[in-house]
This record gives C-alpha cells, sequence and structure tokens, in this order.
C-alpha cells in the first residue's frame, strides 16, 4: 500500500519560530553553538534585521497557526526587551498564535540578566529557561561560566516568582563528579525549581577549547558505566520530584513539556530566523531545510540587503525526510507514530530500518512495537546513539 501524501494541504501547517540571538558575554570552554562575544553588541541593527527577515519569511509562508516561540543563542538575555516584545508583537500579527501559545527565552544566571527578567516577562515570555549548568562552584570555574551558584540560586528563585513556567539545564558526567555529589546538587536544584529539567552530558566537541585540553589529558571525563549510573541516578532524582523523562535529555511534569522543543522531535514545521538559525518549512509539496549565514555581521549585511539571511534552502528527498524524523522520534518516550511517519516522510517505516537490527533490538527489549508506534525503551535510550547507527539505513 502506498503512504498517504506528503502533506495533506499546501499551507496552514502549523508552525514553530525559533530566533538566534547570537551574542555572548563570554565563550564557554565545552561550547560549539553559533555563539559570538562582542565588546559592544549593535542591538538597533540586529533588533532591525531580525523583523525584517521574519517578515520576508512570513510573506511567503502565509498565515498559520503558530505553536510557540522560542528565543536561544547566545544568550537572548543579553537582547534588549523592547526587541523581543517587537518580535513577539511582529509573529503574532503575521500569524494565528495558538490560545496557550509557548514563548520562551533562553537566560544565564548572571546578575546582569536578573535584573531583566520582570522587563522580559513584560514583554511576553511566558516561559524561561535558565542555563543554570551547575550548582557547585568548582564545576562553574571549570565549565567557564560567569555567574556563581549563589547567583544561580537567586536566579532560579527570581524567575519562579515571575514566569507561569521554568526550566533550567544542567551538565553531568563531568571530570571527577561523583554518584553521591550529584544527587545532592540535583535534589536542591529541583527544590528551587521542579517543572522542567534539561540535561546534558559533557561531551568534547571538536574545535573547542575542552578539545585541546581533553587531548593534553588536563580534562578527564568518567567513563561509559560511570555516566550510565549518572544518567540513571538522574532518572531516580527527578520521579521523586514528579518529573518524568519525556525525552533522552528532558525530564517534566506531565503537561510541562517544553512545546517548542516537541516541534523538533516530531519533526514537525518550524521557522528559524537569526545567523545560523536552521529551519524544516512545508512550502506546496516539498519540505525545505533552510539555513542561515552563521556570521552575525555577514548575516545581517545580507538581510539589509535582500532582506534574508539565508544560505541555503534545500528540498529533503524522502529518504532525507525518514533519517531525520527517525533520528528525531527515538528520542522520545511517546515514540514514533507509524501512520503519521509515512505521511510526513513519504515512506513507510520499515523500509527505513534494518529488519536483523530491528529484530535483535526488539529480541532484546531495547525497542518495542505497539499500537502502531515504535519506541525506544528506558534500556534502549541508555544506548541510543549507537542503536540508532546500526539501525537507520
Amino acid at each position: 500500500m502506498n503512504p498517504a501524501p506528503l502533506f495533506s494541504r499546501t499551507s496552514g501547517e502549523p508552525l514553530a519560530l525559533y530566533v538566534h540571538w547570537p551574542f555572548c558575554l563570554a565563550k564557554c570552554p565545552y561550547c560549539d553553538f553559533n555563539s559570538h562575544v562582542r565588546d559592544v553588541i549593535p542591538q538597533a541593527r540586529f533588533r532591525d534585521a531580525l523583523r525584517r527577515e521574519l517578515a520576508h519569511d512570513a510573506a511567503r509562508l502565509g498565515r498559520r497557526p503558530l505553536r510557540s516561540i522560542f528565543f536561544g543563542g547566545g544568550t537572548p538575555s543579553l537582547m534588549d526587551p523592547a526587541t523581543v516584545a517587537a518580535l513577539i508583537d511582529d509573529a503574532t500579527h503575521f500569524f494565528d498564535p495558538a490560545a496557550d501559545l509557548e514563548i520562551t527565552l533562553e537566560a544565564n544566571p548572571t546578575s546582569v540578566e536578573q535584573q531583566k527578567l520582570a522587563a522580559f516577562r513584560s514583554a511576553g515570555i511566558n516561559r524561561l529557561s535558565l542555563g543554570v549548568q551547575s550548582l557547585d562552584e568548582t564545576a562553574l570555574k571549570t565549565l567557564g561560566r560567569e555567574h556563581s551558584a549563589s547567583q544561580a540560586i537567586a536566579a532560579l528563585e527570581t524567575a519562579r516568582s515571575l514566569f507561569e513556567r521554568i526550566s533550567f539545564d544542567l551538565i553531568y558526567a563531568r571530570p571527577e563528579q561523583s554518584c553521591v555529589s550529584w544527587e545532592k546538587e540535583l535534589t536542591q536544584a529541583l527544590d528551587l525549581a521542579s517543572d522542567h529539567l534539561s540535561l546534558y552530558q559533557l561531551t568534547i566537541e571538536t574545535g573547542t577549547v575542552f578539545e585541546g585540553r581533553h587531548r593534553k589529558g588536563e580534562i578527564i571525563l568518567p567513563d561509559e558505566d560511570l555516566a550510565a549510573e549518572l544518567y540513571e541516578l538522574t532518572g531516580q532524582v527527578a520521579a521523586r520530584f514528579g518529573l518524568l523523562p519525556y525525552e533522552v535529555s528532558n525530564y517534566a511534569r506531565p503537561g510541562e513539556e517544553s512545546r517548542h522543543n516537541l516541534v523538533y522531535w516530531r519533526y514537525q514545521d518550524y521557522l528559524g530566523i537569526g545567523p545560523g538559525a536552521h529551519g524544516r518549512i512545508t512550502l506546496g509539496e516539498a519540505l525545505l531545510a533552510t539555513r542561515r549565514h552563521r556570521a552575525p555581521e555577514i548575516w545581517a549585511e545580507r538581510v539589509e540587503a535582500r532582506e534574508s539571511g539565508s544560505t541555503s534552502e534545500v528540498a529533503l528527498e524522502p529518504e532525507e525526510r525518514a533519517r531525520e524524523a527517525l533520528l528525531m522520534g527515538l528520542r522520545l518516550a511517546e515514540g514514533i507514530e507509524e501512520h503519521r511517519f509515512a505521511a510526513r516522510t513519504g515512506r513507510p517505516l520499515d523500509s527505513c530500518l534494518d529488519s536483523d537490527i530491528l529484530g535483535a533490538a526488539l529480541e532484546e527489549e531495547y525497542l518495542q512495537r505497539r499500537d502502531g508506534r515504535l519506541t525506544a525503551t528506558a534500556a534502549g535510550r541508555l544506548r541510543l546513539e549507537a542503536l540508532l547507527g546500526a539501525l537507520v539505513l
């Protein structure tokens, strides 16, 4: 039987909006994100460029239901709150906002950024994501963070008083980290804010300061067994506070999941604007992979010259759509709904998987298939990277 058409309509596909603010106070030594340090941030220029690029893309996309807005970076809490307000106003003018529109802004717990939180709330932000990363002073210095543990605690308390929903990030599997110290640190953090937690294992990324230090033996990460223990402990501690693992690296109280990030993992449409932003956008019968220029000043020049900082826009073939949908969808606890997968990618799920590896993974209970869904079990999520590498054709 042929799969359902890729899209049932050529317009009106629901949309999430990602706005990238590329500037930071300092470059963290582990970070390979598109972030840049400037002595002076040209706020007005980048506000105008972001608004122009948004208007340009909105004109060709047409009026679509708007699920969420996410200000990411870089450090978007370095933006002027007026810029945030203007972009929210533009987005809700160009598109049809959901009644429960989720509007998230990433912030760091430095004292400078804390002072602006009330202004961001007034600008329209209703969900704050704090880059805490650790509550351990030594770890914060190792990670190159600009805030202290006391500032992180103060920021969490301030955020709780201002925002309906908050999330925070922590990095685990750090040098010399033990299960005992991690349990204490995580419990302290969840005592302060227990709606949503994003947890990331420290990894050595190419081109970062940490890569050079790791190569010299100055940084030694926990081995795989200890990293797995720390990951399993995280789930146990989060469960005590009512947070469930809805994605490999994310835990939430039921109903507090990040609606914006679910768009990525469910392989739905999102528009990305700003330096280095990516997108996946339905136009007609095509699913387009979009990319903006990474360098902030070059991106701004392009927008000023031709309304868009785009560097590439490619219609994805069914094989590439299927691969992306698999790599994202199996990260979710809910897994992949097979009928929707075929409709979105143009390929049946089984045609994209190695049948021998699939059979072995089902037998070993790393994967399970039930009610038209393929999901990774808890044991499978621990091995997901290796599993996906072998499973996906």
